[in-house]
């Protein structure tokens, strides 16, 4: 590379330099207004409150008041994807500790022991619908014939065609 093919690269650089700076000095100001307008028009993360586990007491119905008419929308009950658990399957999780192998860990592995049919209502996904009632495993047994890994272990094709009788297989 020669002196004036140097000379040309930095003009350039300093050429497209300036042009930055010109430009941010020029627009700069009006991005960053529309990114704090943006910033602001955005809404807060608003979490859903959750529903109490106290049961709730039943309120004294009214009978001579007459309702004007039904509300349309139907209150939504609070329906889990899942059967509720054992009580007797509940309790494990409150004995001891998982380090020990109770508690946490204990329940757990007493509920993967369930049937997914015993633990939810319908299959939450694709993948429950494969094995959906298929029922307990049925063990198959296989035919093996002892003699055929031995005969397969060894070469045939004379490659060792001096063996010692003692090695080969019978």
């Amino acid at each position: 590379m020669d002196t004036l093919r140097q000379n040309f690269r930095k003009e350039e650089y300093l050429r497209e330099k300036m042009l930055r700076c010109e430009w941010h000095h020029k627009y700069g100001s009006l991005v960053k207004a529309k990114q704090k307008a943006k910033a602001a028009a955005r809404l807060p993360l608003k979490l859903p409150t959750l529903a109490s586990k106290a049961p709730l007491s039943p309120q004294p119905v009214p009978k001579a008041v007459p309702s004007k008419a039904p509300s349309p929308v139907p209150e939504a009950s609070f329906q889990s994807e899942m059967y509720p658990v054992p009580p007797a399957t509940r309790a494990l999780l409150y004995e001891g500790i998982s380090h020990d192998l109770q508690g946490r860990y204990r329940y757990l592995n007493t509920r993967k022991l369930d049937l997914p049919e015993t633990r939810y209502l319908l299959p939450i996904t694709t993948n429950f619908t494969y094995g959906w009632q298929l029922g307990p495993p049925v063990k198959q047994e296989l035919v093996s014939c002892k003699m055929c890994p031995i005969e397969s272990f060894f070469r045939k094709n004379g490659a060792f065609a001096l063996l010692d009788p003692r090695d080969l297989a019978l």
